[in-house]
């Protein structure tokens, strides 16, 4: 080999090694490498810590709503007809960059821990948003054209694999669901691609094929609420120009005595009957989802926070968490864009390497 073709060869390594050397250290991590860039999050309510006017200190881990759609084809035929529950949440952020990868929490309702048949399959949906002013239904806005609509599959995650991961993250007795984190890569081809500042619905419903001739019930899954006392990623500077957006809902509904600030992205989350069906030759990519009869969706006193605070002379001291809406827990990723600064670096050190092993060759 030449010295030029050593110096090619070199040159092409170091950059590979260099690259390597960049992503390694998240190389296990959820999100995958390159596609960690956050977009939007709602945390989960995990050992949150309240002290109510009276000075008692809660600890509180939330709930979960049930969003868990069922088989319905018939027995010996392929199933591809799935009905239920099913919910959603809205989110907005100032990006035009697409959703890759989408992180978020649940429970196996009743405190099923290790279920012998876990959930396997989730349905992922991005709809747009009908406002609360132009909803026929009622004073609140809904989902409404399905945007984007597709089937993950437990796996492991690769770079567009439509896989999902689940993985327990706290452990609670009864009545409180043990809670499990949840990441998926959105299938390659069918990343969600959005406008930035606009409000679009997430909807999350876990998959269950019933076995008429199981005597165990199938299992029933749902999806955490959000922390509230923690503004989203979304919140301060860089809320989304939209209405109303992130605000503490306590000054929305003049309940400014709640002991915490009550942070709540744009409208309640929602439930709706849902049908979902797909082509059995295409078991990923659902042929069309149907909804009906939303129900918005408020905290639980005492899961999610305090009860209503009542003086011994039953003066009202401070409401209720269940007065306030709620929101859901997840997170929304796309790419990641290097830093300048560490591509800067990148390429000093790639340089120096070169350079040395120049020497090195010439002499």
């Amino acid at each position: 080999m030449s010295r030029n073709q050593s110096f090619a060869s070199l040159s092409a390594s170091l950059a590979v090694t260099l690259l390597a050397i960049g992503f390694a250290a998240d190389a296990t991590a959820d999100p995958l490498p390159g596609r960690d860039q956050l977009k939007f999050a709602q945390e989960p309510m995990i050992f949150t810590t309240i002290q109510d006017p009276n000075g008692t200190v809660g600890v509180y881990h939330g709930h979960d709503e049930l969003s868990t759609l069922y088989s319905s084809s018939l027995p010996g035929a392929p199933n591809t007809d799935y009905s239920g529950t099913a919910m959603a949440d809205d989110f907005a952020d100032k990006f035009s960059t697409p959703v890759l990868h989408v992180r978020w929490w649940g429970s196996y309702l009743h405190n099923i821990t290790n279920p012998s048949k876990p959930i396997d399959k989730f349905l992922i949906a991005f709809e747009s948003d009908v406002p609360a002013s132009q909803n026929p239904l009622g004073p609140f806005s809904t989902p409404g054209a399905v945007l984007n609509a597709q089937i993950v599959d437990r796996g492991t995650l690769s770079l567009g694999s439509g896989t999902f991961t689940e993985k327990l993250v706290q452990s609670f007795p009864a009545p409180n669901e043990d809670i499990y984190e949840y990441n998926a890569e959105l299938h390659l081809g069918k990343e969600f691609f959005q406008q930035p500042d606009t409000v679009y619905w997430l909807k999350i419903a876990a998959l269950v094929d019933v076995d008429l001739n199981d005597p165990v019930p199938p299992v029933q899954w749902g999806w955490h609420n959000r922390d509230y006392t923690v503004m989203s990623a979304q919140g301060a500077a860089v809320t989304p120009p939209v209405a109303p957006g992130e605000r503490d809902e306590r000054i929305e509904l003049g309940l400014l005595n709640y002991p915490t600030p009550v942070w709540h992205f744009q409208d309640d989350s929602v439930s709706a009957n849902t049908r979902i069906g797909f082509d059995a030759s295409m078991p990923s990519m659902p042929t069309f989802v149907q909804q009906s009869n939303y129900v918005p969706q408020f905290y639980k006193d005492g899961l999610d926070g305090p009860g209503p605070i009542v003086a011994a002379d039953g003066t009202v001291l401070a409401p209720g968490i269940g007065s306030f809406s709620k929101d859901l827990a997840f997170h929304l990723y796309t790419l990641t864009i290097p830093e300048p600064s560490s591509c800067l670096l990148m390429v000093m050190g790639l340089a120096g390497l070169i350079t040395r092993r120049r020497k090195a060759l010439c002499s």
